[in-house]
């Protein structure tokens, strides 16, 4: 099984998927336990002291005024994470806590955390162990961090309340832990407040949605030349010379996936013949303006998440000089901004996907294919409910577009009067992430059907592979009605496993 190691130097997105969706091995690196030894030695010199230092011997937020005695301060550390482990709704995904705790871990290696080398092993003897604690949707403002997600994480080390086993079964945390040899934590000065301070939720989150994007963008580049093929379109509008004098890089990333699919189409080019028009509709030839804007949006958001990656977020922080100061790091606002970018991106995608469809099952507009691509139309409805439902996701994905982090709610007796809300931004996203999928599976069911319905012209070679995988995966071609809604979940699977790419990939090569 693949390793992780992680230092001192935070991780990779590649680290995050292998451990959140792979299940992934932890180790923890030489230098990151020496790192953690030198920080806790600061900590344990600064609680010695008479001074009140925040986090390591005073309350917590509004309460940070309270100077804690020593005897009391064990049970301090405990009590935050007992009292903040207060989340509500239903369960956040195994793949979602594996990274909240993985990158949780990464933080605390990083040597300005000031926990123990042994906190950090248990850490990481939890995630190899495959215990996953009950995390609930609700209870994060994202700020400071993902608070209640993290606390119910802190909670399964303390051997307290429930976690899931490897075996998907929901117990008593304490039981999984003795279990698997794995001793509770009896956490120290600073250490509880260390372990729930961070952005790492949402930050999990939008790597996993900026890698499950990267397909279904290209899947959506597949989708629009099958439409533009079917339509008769011209793929003119695709050449690198347009492209290159609007430089967006994501743009030509576009246009170039749908020239390559399009390369050898026996279908572009025809529409001057029977149905003379000048140019096609927007939804077909500014698809790689549409798309390559949400590129170019992604760009910018895994340039935020590699900064994140490679950060410390705690408070307060123990700094290489041997200070412990606050600091505002922990405030989520440049990870829920680009997560609301994203999900106007991906409302923006599926809106125009959404046309394209509307286009191929109108009579009117479709340049000679039936009325909703029937068999016998009258008798047969053909796909017209399929855009009905096409047309509901892309209005929940508007609805999801609207911005959470715009949305602040003070908190904590005015302490906190300013949240960015990036958890309730992360988990729209996936909400979205998933419909946007489903939107395409749609128009990659519609276009491949119509392109079988025109008699007589051959598609592009790419266009023929992916008619053929999809075919094989189930997903039935033009006929009379059936029961549509096993089609369109193969046709959604399809696209989410990445087969849709990997068919065109196999006549195009790898696309951009």
């Amino acid at each position: 099984m693949h390793t992780v190691v992680v230092g001192t130097a935070g991780v990779t997105a590649s680290d995050v998927l292998a451990v959140a969706r792979a299940g992934a091995r932890v180790e923890l690196s030489d230098e990151a336990l020496a790192a953690l030894a030198a920080a806790r030695e600061v900590v344990d010199a600064l609680a010695a002291k008479p001074e009140p230092v925040y986090g390591v011997s005073t309350g917590f937020g509004a309460l940070a005024t309270r100077h804690i005695s020593p005897e009391l301060r064990a049970a301090l550390q405990r009590n935050i994470v007992r009292s903040h482990a207060a989340g509500m709704g239903p369960r956040v995904e195994r793949e979602v806590v594996r990274a909240l705790m993985f990158l949780r871990l990464k933080t605390v290696c990083s040597g300005h955390t000031g926990v123990r080398p042994e906190v950090a092993r248990t850490m990481a003897d939890v995630l190899n162990a495959g215990i996953t604690p009950v995390v609930h949707e609700y209870g994060s403002l994202g700020c400071s961090g993902d608070l209640a997600p993290l606390s119910h994480c802190a909670l399964t080390l303390m051997g307290e309340g429930d976690a899931e086993g490897p075996d998907g079964t929901v117990r008593p945390a304490g039981e999984l832990l003795a279990e698997h040899g794995i001793a509770p934590v009896e956490l120290r000065e600073k250490e509880g407040l260390a372990l729930l301070n961070g952005t790492d939720g949402m930050l999990g989150m939008l790597v996993m949605a900026l890698a499950d994007l990267d397909t279904l963008y290209k899947s959506a580049d597949i989708t629009a030349a099958l439409t533009m093929e079917a339509l008769l379109g011209t793929d003119k509008v695709l050449a690198p010379e347009l492209h290159a004098i609007r430089p967006h890089p994501g743009q030509a990333a576009s246009a170039a996936n749908m020239l390559a699919v399009l390369s050898g189409s026996g279908l572009t080019g025809h529409h001057q013949d029977d149905a003379p028009r000048v140019q096609d509709a927007y939804s077909v030839r500014c698809a790689p303006q549409v798309a390559g804007a949400g590129r170019d949006t992604m760009a910018h958001a895994a340039l935020v998440a590699e900064r994140e990656l490679a950060s410390a977020v705690d408070n307060p922080v123990v700094l290489p000089d041997g200070r412990v100061e606050s600091n505002g790091n922990f405030h989520g606002a440049p990870v829920a901004y680009v997560l609301d970018f994203l999900a106007v991106a991906a409302a923006d995608l599926g809106s125009i996907a959404e046309r394209r469809t509307d286009r191929l099952l109108d009579k009117n507009r479709s340049h000679g294919l039936p009325p909703f691509l029937a068999d016998d139309a009258g008798v047969d409805s053909g796909l017209m409910i399929a855009q009905y439902t096409q047309a509901a996701l892309v209005g929940e994905l508007k609805r999801l577009a609207v911005p959470a982090s715009a949305d602040s709610i003070p908190s904590s007796a005015m302490q906190e009067d300013h949240v960015s809300m990036g958890w309730s931004a992360a988990r729209k996203l996936r909400t979205a992430v998933d419909n946007l999928a489903r939107v395409i599976a749609v128009e990659l069911y519609a276009a491949t059907r119509a392109i079988q319905l025109r008699e007589g012209l051959t598609p592009a070679p790419a266009s023929r592979a992916v008619i053929d995988a999809v075919r094989a995966a189930g997903v039935q071609g033009p006929g009379p009605d059936r029961y549509l809604s096993p089609d369109l979940a193969a046709a959604d699977a399809f696209v989410r496993a990445g087969h849709l790419v990997t068919a065109a990939e196999t006549v195009t090569g790898p696309l951009r």
